[in-house]
């Protein structure tokens, strides 16, 4: 078959998650007080910027350190510093590929070679990436009660939660499950797919036998979830946006659930247009909820950029691979 289809579908689903930012950016503009918006941007105060910046450093120190907890279970002893270093590069990735799977590549390419198995390192990403998905869930769900008459549709969230926490714990409880379900795939070349559903059912099952650890990892993306509303509340603050505590704890995390419809260019448009309605039904300007959405935006990118230069000066990925004789079959 022709690449050209599938690059020409990829091309459309471009142009199409585009002109949805951009459309929801003009109408938001259209709409709100601009000068209002660039007042709140001029009288930023840099040494709460300052703070946010902090705050993002250490969510990616967490994010390192919960990231480590799932590779120990794998008998992998990556350092918690190695693997900060390789969060901050896949920051970088997520902010500037139009979507948000770039940096998870990165994560898998730099621990592939410890591993000593592409699957395996797969695995333990897209696991890291679940308990993140649940965690948020969590404090999107408990964030919602205090605002619960204030915002309709709040029970999704409680359902997502409870629906993701207890796919996650069926998974870790019944290792055989993912590989079962996924046997089907055999038939394309069974030798090949076999082999790596037997590696993925190893690797849940060390996790499931670490329970300890995983629910470590699971508290570290609280954690990290936590620390994003707070970066958002120094950036909040730091453009004397009057935002509690309460209302942050809301109107962040189910802005990021609602961003993880792939819509949108890495967010934008529906990020602003979620700030931009709960501001308003919780009774916050609306040219504030934006100001805060474009801040945070910004700052998160240009906190992203020192990922970037790591990425171009380190000469390997995260560690030198073991030596041949001591690598697993799979090739990594």
């Amino acid at each position: 078959m022709s690449p050209v289809p599938g690059r020409a579908r990829r091309v459309a689903s471009f142009a199409l998650k585009l002109s949805i930012s951009v459309g929801l950016l003009a109408v938001l503009f259209r709409q709100t007080d601009v000068s209002a918006v660039a007042a709140r941007l001029r009288q930023v105060e840099p040494g709460w910027i300052a703070l946010a910046l902090l705050v993002q450093a250490v969510l990616l120190l967490v994010s390192g350190w919960r990231w480590r907890r799932l590779l120990v279970t794998q008998d992998v002893h990556a350092s918690t510093w190695q693997l900060t270093l390789s969060c901050l590069v896949a920051n970088f990735f997520n902010n500037f590929l139009p979507s948000n799977i770039g940096g998870d590549v990165v994560r898998i390419a730099d621990t592939a070679g410890l591993t000593g198995s592409r699957t395996v390192a797969t695995a333990v990403v897209l696991l890291d990436r679940v308990l993140g998905l649940i965690a948020l869930f969590a404090v999107a769900a408990c964030g919602s009660l205090m605002l619960r008459h204030a915002l309709p549709g709040t029970g999704y969230l409680w359902v997502l939660l409870v629906v993701g926490a207890v796919a996650a714990a069926v998974v870790v409880s019944r290792p055989a499950l993912v590989p079962r379900l996924l046997q089907p795939l055999a038939r394309v070349r069974k030798d090949w797919v076999t082999e790596r559903l037997g590696r993925l059912e190893d690797m849940l099952a060390r996790v499931g036998g670490d329970r300890g650890r995983l629910v470590q990892a699971f508290l570290g993306a609280l954690v990290v979830q936590l620390l994003v509303v707070l970066f958002y509340l120094c950036v909040a603050w730091g453009l004397h946006i009057d935002l509690p505590l309460r209302d942050a704890m809301v109107i962040v995390p189910v802005s990021l659930v609602i961003q993880l419809a792939p819509v949108s260019i890495n967010g934008f448009g529906v990020r602003e247009a979620v700030f931009s309605y709960l501001f308003r039904r919780l009774g916050h300007p609306v040219e504030a909820g934006l100001a805060l959405s474009i801040a945070g935006a910004a700052l998160l990118i240009v906190a992203s950029l020192p990922g970037g230069l790591l990425f171009l000066l380190r000469k390997e990925g995260l560690m030198v691979a073991p030596a041949p004789s001591d690598m697993p079959k799979e090739e990594v």
